[in-house]
């Protein structure tokens, strides 16, 4: 539904356009004597009016109506008898109220062809109304199926990390680890920004990094010195307080510890995130085996890689480039994103 401001704007400028259409004829002749013959500017005022009245009963009653496959005949039928009688009209004023002023052919011409060019107008009017219509009825269905896209991508995000951390915290309940409590507190504080601070459409960028290093000391409570994992942040001294997208870094680094450790010798991991000049760089690169990748899969993995990706592409189109590489026994995703 259009906004009152933007109903009261439309009207005043149609005002301005038929009062300016009004004025013309008396500016035209403001100061000089009409030739013999000619129209005087108050029969121009009232045949204004009816072609006025004409154009909005064909642009806003008779093409909406009946200008279809069914009822196409009717239309130019009703549109021929609107001219008809808006010219019959005009030639009865002519012949009541000015009976001075002979009604030549010239004159019949210019009676007939004025109506003309306002039906022409009218209908021309009605095809831009039309238009801009279906395209911003098409821009909102565009962007209700983006936002229930996004809405869908974002509801397979808990399901899928919750799935990842109770299985790392099975692993330590089976080891009756001391780092169980720790564990379980880090992870309550993981669920609190999932639950809580990530139901907005963007989240702070550092609130995203504490969530990072968060879900990454988990993962080092889990998996001690077994695993080399090494991560670096570089913030840009006073960088501007940017948004990002929730949950949008830490599918990369879930694939990392999902695919870089297991059947694998000396696994190891890098995480780099870099902020500077309003740009983000996030890579994540980790050892891995093809047989190990092939034997882990399952019909859940993947979805985390998958699900960012269609968001970055619903969210930042043609302001993210990601980039995935598989190189000898290294797999590496680098994400170059464009901060707001």
């Amino acid at each position: 539904m259009r906004s009152t401001n933007t109903i009261y704007g439309i009207i005043t400028l149609h005002v301005l356009i038929w009062g300016a259409l009004m004025a013309l004829p008396h500016l035209l002749t403001a100061g000089t004597q009409p030739p013999p013959g000619a129209l005087p500017g108050s029969f121009w005022f009232i045949s204004t009016l009816l072609h006025i009245c004409a154009f909005y009963l064909n642009a806003y009653f008779l093409y909406p109506r009946l200008m279809n496959k069914r009822y196409w005949w009717l239309y130019i039928l009703s549109l021929v008898a609107l001219v008809m009688g808006v010219n019959y009209a005009k030639t009865g004023i002519l012949v009541v109220f000015y009976s001075q002023i002979p009604i030549t052919a010239s004159i019949r011409a210019m009676l007939f062809f004025s109506i003309m060019l306002f039906m022409v107008a009218s209908i021309i009017y009605r095809l831009v109304v039309d238009k801009v219509r279906y395209e911003k009825a098409q821009k909102e269905r565009q962007a209700e199926q983006l936002a229930m896209e996004l809405k869908f991508l974002r509801s397979q995000i808990s399901p899928h990390f919750l799935f990842n951390v109770l299985t790392n915290l099975v692993s330590l309940a089976r080891k009756k680890s001391d780092l169980m409590e720790p564990s379980l507190i880090m992870l309550s504080e993981l669920m609190r920004y999932m639950l809580y601070d990530s139901e907005g459409k963007k989240v702070m960028l550092d609130k995203e990094i504490a969530y990072l290093k968060s879900y990454i000391e988990l993962q080092k409570l889990r998996f001690g010195s077994d695993t080399q994992i090494e991560t670096i942040i570089e913030l840009e001294e006073g960088a501007g307080p940017y948004s990002i997208e929730p949950m949008l870094l830490i599918p990369f680094v879930e694939n990392a510890f999902k695919h870089g450790i297991g059947w694998i010798n000396d696994p190891w991991i890098y995480i780099r995130l870099v902020v500077a000049e309003n740009r983000l760089t996030f890579t994540v690169r980790n050892k891995y085996s093809g047989d190990n990748v092939k034997d882990s899969k399952d019909a859940n993995s993947g979805i985390g890689l998958a699900n960012v990706s269609s968001r970055l592409k619903l969210l930042y189109p043609e302001q993210h480039i990601l980039a995935v590489q598989k190189e000898h026994d290294v797999f590496s995703t680098t994400l170059t994103l464009q901060l707001k």
